[in-house]
C-alpha cells in the first residue's frame, strides 16, 4: 500500500498544527539525538533540528516514496539544518531506542500499528533515564468521516470485496489509556485531546483529505473502476454528513496527544 506524499500534504496547514502543539510539550535539555518515527515527507522532521540546533535528528518511515521527498525536502535546507537531519527506511513496529536517543517523536503513525500500546511499553523500558517521548494518533474513528466509510465498506455491493480491509476495532486507545502506560512506566506525563474545527476548501474537501489517509486502504484494494465507483457514493454521503458554507466545510477532527519523561 503506497503513500502519496503530495496527497498528503495538500493540507498541510491543518495536518502540521497538531505536530507542533504536541512538539510544544517536550523540553529537554539539550538533546543530542532526536527520533521522528514515521516522518513521512520530512517537513516537519527538519523543524525538530531547527528548535534543537545541536541535536542530530533521525526521521525513520516504512515508506520508499516518503522517504525520496523527505530527502528532497533535506536537500533544500540551508547546509548547517541538514548535516544534522538524515532519514532511514524501517519498520517502527521493529524499532527500539538506543542507548542515546533523547526524545522520540511520533505524530499521526501509531494508529497504524496494531498492538502498539504493548510496543509503547517496551519502548520505555528501553529509553534512558529523562529521555523523553510524544506521541499524537487521531481520535476521529467513530465520526462520520470514517462510520460512513466503514457502512459502505460493509454493505453488499462491497462487503466482498472490502471484507477485512479496514482496521478500526480498537486503532487508538483513549488519552487516559496512554497516560496509563506512561505512569506505569515511571514516568511524568501527561495526556489529553483537543477537536480542531478544521474549515477545508474546495470541492468535496473531506473525502480529498481522508484520500490522503484512512481511504488508502480501500483504494488500493479495488480496482480504478471500483474505486471510482466507492468514490463517488462515498463522496455523497460525506456531503451530506458535511454540508458545504459560505465559509467552507467545517470538518472537525479529534486527536489524542500524550508525551512522558522518563524518571531520572
Amino acid at each position: 500500500m503506497k503513500w502519496d506524499p503530495t496527497k498528503y500534504v495538500e493540507f498541510g496547514n491543518h495536518r502540521d498544527r497538531p505536530f507542533h502543539d504536541l512538539v510544544a510539550r517536550v523540553r529537554p535539555d539539550e538533546p543530542r539525538k532526536i527520533i521522528d518515527l514515521g516522518c513521512g515527507p520530512g517537513n516537519l522532521t527538519a523543524t525538530l533540528a531547527d528548535r534543537w540546533p545541536q541535536a542530530q535528528v533521525v526521521g525513520l518511515d516504512s515508506s520508499e516514496e516518503m522517504l525520496l521527498k523527505a530527502q528532497s525536502h533535506r536537500e533544500q535546507l540551508p547546509q548547517e539544518l541538514s548535516d544534522r537531519l538524515t532519514f532511514q527506511q524501517g519498520d517502527i513496529a521493529r524499532w527500539v531506542p538506543h542507548p542515546d536517543t533523547d526524545v522520540v517523536v511520533t505524530n499521526a503513525v501509531l494508529q497504524w500499528v496494531p498492538g502498539h500500546q504493548e510496543m509503547l511499553a517496551k519502548w520505555f523500558r528501553a529509553l534512558k533515564p529523562e529521555a523523553w517521548f510524544a506521541m499524537q494518533v487521531p481520535g476521529n474513528f467513530t465520526s462520520p468521516s470514517h462510520t460512513l466509510m466503514r457502512e459502505l465498506a460493509e454493505s453488499p455491493r462491497w462487503s466482498t470485496r472490502l471484507n477485512g480491509v479496514l482496521r478500526h476495532d480498537g486503532a487508538v486507545g483513549s488519552p487516559a489509556d496512554y497516560l496509563g502506560i506512561m505512569l506505569d512506566a515511571g514516568c511524568a506525563a501527561d495526556a489529553w485531546e483537543t477537536t480542531y474545527q478544521q474549515v477545508l476548501q474546495g470541492e468535496d474537501p473531506v473525502l480529498e483529505w481522508v484520500r490522503g489517509t484512512g481511504l488508502r486502504p480501500i483504494l488500493a484494494a479495488l480496482t480504478p473502476e471500483e474505486a471510482s465507483e466507492f468514490e463517488a457514493e462515498y463522496s455523497a454521503l460525506l456531503r451530506e454528513a458535511y454540508p458545504s458554507t459560505t465559509h467552507g466545510t467545517v470538518f472537525p477532527f479529534r486527536r489524542i496527544f500524550a508525551v512522558a519523561q522518563k524518571a531520572a
